[in-house]
């Protein structure tokens, strides 16, 4: 009888497969990213890497000896205090505790301060309690700590926002001003901000970290490179992460632009070169994880698109791990077994300078 090795689904699932199995799904994969990106495949080496990883029989794996990178977080102090749907730990404790509790307890090496609700527009009304908040954590601690947040343009639709929702727009039939309706909420979102970013800079933040980008499609990814782009103007030395929300910037608008390129239907390697254009430090790749597909298959698709941005990229990439993303299974609180197996695969093929 062939051997067999537990694997996840990617939903989470356990199964097993064998070998063959395990090579079949992970070429599978690589093809697919191959073929919609227009990229590479991996070489016969770089697959028996993956073999390799996938099939180590510990349940938790590492990455060589001097091959350590370090690590970004999002969403930072709500890891702690936030609840467990949202892969918090609900623990009540402040965002000054959570921060240094990642720094002296967890090891981060960076950390970020957020809102509960992790996006620019809702930070706007407390932002004199956000600035007071970096100041204290500024004074406790030494890692670098960014202010995070989500770009979040759908923010600006109603019925949250003052324009109107370009869904709805375009079920009318009205395509023109669905792109009108977008591009105004962009230049509120770019302004937003720059003007919260002002403020947080003022109170001694480190930099920003923008969490996923693209997030409401073209629209969401041309504010925030507009952002980028004022930000280091203002800020010559200020640490910009521009992370995405997903491998495909979805084209919403279709037509909207930067440094003359047509963001829609952009992928990590072509993302990766406006990003640097805008004067971001450090890039966050993403590629979606396949909820019906194996970890073998969604790791493989996933290693073959990142190594392709870590190539074309000209800052650093800090690819995006967690769930549903970078080849992890799409669980609120991912297992150990796949999330140590992804990051391995992404460090030493894949080549990321930070996760």
């Amino acid at each position: 009888m062939a051997t067999e090795y537990k694997l996840r689904m990617g939903d989470g699932k356990r199964l097993f497969m064998t070998k063959e199995q395990i090579v079949a799904d992970l070429k599978e994969g690589m093809a697919d990213a191959a073929d919609l990106g227009d990229i590479p495949d991996l070489s016969e080496d770089e697959i028996d890497k993956l073999v390799e990883i996938i099939t180590m029989p510990s349940r938790m794996v590492g990455v060589e000896q001097g091959m350590e990178v370090p690590v970004t977080h999002d969403i930072g102090t709500i890891r702690i205090d936030g609840d467990q749907g949202n892969s918090g730990v609900g623990i009540p404790a402040s965002r000054l505790v959570g921060a240094m509790m990642h720094e002296r307890a967890f090891g981060a090496d960076t950390m970020e301060l957020g809102h509960i609700d992790y996006s620019y527009k809702p930070a706007k009304p407390v932002i004199a309690q956000e600035m007071q908040t970096m100041e204290v954590c500024q004074q406790n601690m030494i890692v670098p700590l960014l202010y995070g947040a989500m770009p979040n343009m759908g923010l600006y639709y109603t019925p949250d926002g003052p324009f109107e929702n370009p869904g709805d727009l375009m079920k009318a039939f009205k395509i023109d001003e669905a792109r009108e309706s977008m591009e105004h909420s962009a230049k509120h979102l770019t302004r937003d901000i720059v003007w919260i970013m002002q403020r947080m800079m003022a109170s001694g933040s480190d930099g920003v970290n923008f969490d996923t980008i693209g997030a409401a499609g073209d629209g969401d990814m041309y504010a925030s490179l507009h952002a980028i782009e004022s930000l280091r103007k203002q800020f010559p030395d200020i640490y910009i992460e521009a992370g995405m929300a997903g491998e495909l910037l979805l084209g919403m608008h279709g037509e909207l632009e930067y440094d003359g390129t047509v963001l829609a239907g952009l992928w990590p390697h072509q993302q990766a070169a406006l990003v640097a254009k805008a004067g971001a430090n450090v890039f966050g790749p993403v590629v979606n994880t396949n909820t019906s597909k194996s970890s073998a298959w969604n790791l493989g698709r996933a290693v073959t698109f990142i190594k392709q941005a870590v190539k074309d990229s000209t800052i650093p990439c800090h690819v995006n791990m967690g769930m549903g993303v970078g080849g992890i299974p799409m669980l609120e609180t991912p297992t150990v077994d796949a999330v140590s197996r992804a990051s391995k695969a992404m460090v030493e093929i894949a080549g990321v300078d930070g996760i």
